[in-house]
């Protein structure tokens, strides 16, 4: 592989149209307020363009692995799937982890929006959200952004969204812990009991099972 292929190969006009559509989902799901907010979804559109970037138009993560590993990795977008070329499955590889990695990207983002939906709602009837997806976890926006950011590492890994993505769960466990500060504040013993009853980030088995059978019904 030589640099000059790579970027002669690039689907550059591809990869500025999905980091525009991801980051339009992004902000649309998530409207930060306060400066932490938008520090942390600053985070999630660099993790976006790192890896759209690399999806549609320079490789890294692909060219330092044919590098280092002297793996012949396809470097163009519809064959370079890290996980079928490293587990010899090549384009059967390819398709269960497109499949894998969209089921959770499409969970996470139906979560994100279901979340900030409710909490909107709330927000102007100035009451607690504990409707809904609330009645299993304190933050779906957030599981929602880890879930959809998961899918992502499934789909398409690469060296920057792996150094990302543990960066984004610290700094959203932090932004969570403030906001339920502030929830105390407001709402008292209300929000304390809530706390006690209902999981941060990932309902529990239980409450998961019950919340998949409503949803499908």
């Amino acid at each position: 592989m030589h640099l000059e292929d790579l970027q002669l190969g690039g689907q550059w006009n591809a990869m500025i149209i999905m980091i525009v559509l991801a980051s339009w989902i992004l902000y649309s799901c998530l409207a930060p307020k306060s400066m932490k907010e938008w520090r942390n979804a600053g985070l999630v559109q660099a993790f976006i363009i790192a890896l759209y970037a690399e999806m549609y138009g320079f490789p890294l993560t692909i060219y330092i692995l044919t590098s280092l590993l002297g793996i012949d990795i396809p470097w163009l977008h519809t064959k370079g799937h890290l996980w079928g070329t490293l587990l010899g499955l090549d384009d059967t590889g390819a398709m269960i982890e497109m499949y894998i990695g969209f089921t959770f990207i499409i969970a996470g983002l139906m979560l994100m929006a279901r979340g900030w939906r409710l909490v909107f709602r709330a927000q102007e009837e100035d009451e607690l959200a504990t409707d809904g997806i609330y009645k299993y976890v304190r933050h779906p926006q957030y599981t929602g952004i880890f879930i959809a950011l998961f899918g992502q590492l499934i789909h398409w890994p690469t060296v920057l969204t792996l150094l990302f993505f543990p960066v984004i769960v610290w700094s959203y466990y932090h932004l969570a812990r403030k906001e339920e500060k502030a929830m105390i504040s407001k709402f008292g013993d209300a929000y304390r009991t809530y706390m006690q009853s209902v999981p941060m980030f990932f309902p529990k088995l239980k409450h998961l099972r019950l919340y998949l059978g409503q949803a499908n019904t």
